[in-house]
């Protein structure tokens, strides 16, 4: 892979995050899907399509993203060095992971985020930096201020 090619997939990457119905589902799953269980990940994994849309959407965007850097067609450093919210969702979801792939049989589930993840230099670091980050947004939900913010937000909005 060259620096102009992995750019371009980058690029591709952003462009998708920028698709409104994910920005909408990347905005729910960072300030108001905050599980304390295996059984409640599961719950909203498993749930009806609508209500389990925005939870697929985020985790599979993000495990395809990292699979492209797994399978060397984004570099490492370059995807790391343009993205952040992977390590938010690795690590809100981390705690579940190995009940959840017992439970399901799906013994790979978000195996090529978490190889990203766990490859990063001084990853324990980054990833305690976004388990504070998570549980602020978390007591924020728990006051109710995340729910209003995003009653208020039109998918279109370029700000999420």
């Amino acid at each position: 892979m060259n620096a102009t090619d992995s750019a371009k997939l980058l690029l591709t990457l952003y462009e998708l995050r920028t698709e409104p119905a994910l920005r909408r589902a990347r905005a729910w799953f960072a300030f108001e899907f905050n599980p304390t269980s295996a059984k409640e990940v599961l719950e909203t994994w498993l749930a009806p399509g609508q209500e389990s849309g925005p939870y697929r959407m985020v985790t599979t965007y993000w495990d395809m993203a990292a699979s492209l850097v797994s399978q060397g067609a984004v570099d490492s450093r370059m995807f790391n060095a343009a993205n952040t919210e992977h390590f938010a969702v690795f690590v809100k979801l981390r705690p579940f992971l190995a009940e959840i792939r017992s439970k399901t049989g799906y013994a790979d589930y978000l195996a090529s985020l978490e190889k990203v993840v766990m490859s990063f230099p001084d990853a324990e670091n980054r990833l305690s930096i976004f388990l504070r980050f998570n549980q602020r947004q978390a007591q924020f939900a728990a006051e109710g201020r995340q729910a209003h913010f995003l009653e208020d937000v039109p998918l279109d909005n370029p700000v999420l």
